[in-house]
């Protein structure tokens, strides 16, 4: 893979901004990314995200990597996020407009593709986890499933997905997925929420969203090639 040869956390080039270390980190006009190999030390392999464009409007960017070893382990999730200056509670969210487009090349690939959303209690919780995770998968790719159980299918946003309801340690973990791959999405993510407050008694007037995020987390595979033609997202 091309990031083998690169030492450097974030290289330039050109207007683009590549990143190979574990955390690679860069932020602009509103948006930040993450190499995020959070789950590296699980197999090996390697992984280097490239931002091609930032713009207020939305961010454009791919990740390549290549994964081995711990079969049912996720080895990482390169993202893009939306900044949130304010954490503010979920009930009192009028709407949280997003879409994407993007496409996946590559061998033997285990990956998902998904929105990542943390809520907690209190608006200063690290945001790397949360007291709920909300995730909602519009790729999946070979035999990954999320955390949980299926709960059955629920039509959400004027369209069905398959419900999985579990915990990650502490942290209650809803995942809406797809049963049909969605290359280009584009939905008011809090239609989620408002479902889990009426159906699974999610407590959205004691939640602070924390993170608004989307990425792919590879299991195995590759070399492979996870392309964001466009992300935007906003909390209004």
């Amino acid at each position: 893979m091309k990031c083998l040869a690169l030492l450097a956390a974030v290289a330039s080039l050109g207007s683009a901004q590549q990143l190979c270390e574990q955390y690679g980190y860069h932020a602009a006009n509103g948006y930040y990314f993450n190499n995020n190999m959070w789950g590296q030390g699980s197999g090996s392999g390697s992984q280097c995200l490239t931002v091609d464009s930032a713009q207020s409007g939305g961010v454009s960017w791919h990740v390549d990597w290549q994964w081995s070893g711990g079969q049912n382990n996720v080895k990482s999730y390169p993202y893009a996020g939306r900044e949130l200056p304010q954490k503010r509670l979920v009930s009192s969210i009028g709407s949280i407009p997003t879409s994407a487009s993007w496409g996946y090349s590559g061998n033997n690939l285990r990956a998902n593709v998904a929105y990542d959303l943390f809520t907690a209690a209190d608006p200063n919780h690290e945001t790397s986890s949360g007291d709920y995770e909300l995730m909602i998968w519009l790729g999946r790719l070979g035999d990954v499933y999320p955390i949980g159980s299926s709960v059955g299918f629920v039509n959400v946003g004027g369209q069905q997905w398959e419900l999985f309801d579990g915990y990650n340690g502490n942290m209650h973990v809803f995942s809406f997925v797809a049963p049909q791959q969605i290359n280009n999405f584009n939905t008011d993510v809090k239609t989620f929420f408002d479902y889990l407050t009426w159906n699974r008694g999610f407590p959205a007037d004691q939640q602070h969203l924390l993170i608004l995020q989307f990425g792919t987390e590879p299991f195995t595979g590759g070399p492979a090639t996870f392309q964001v033609n466009h992300f935007s997202g906003q909390v209004n």
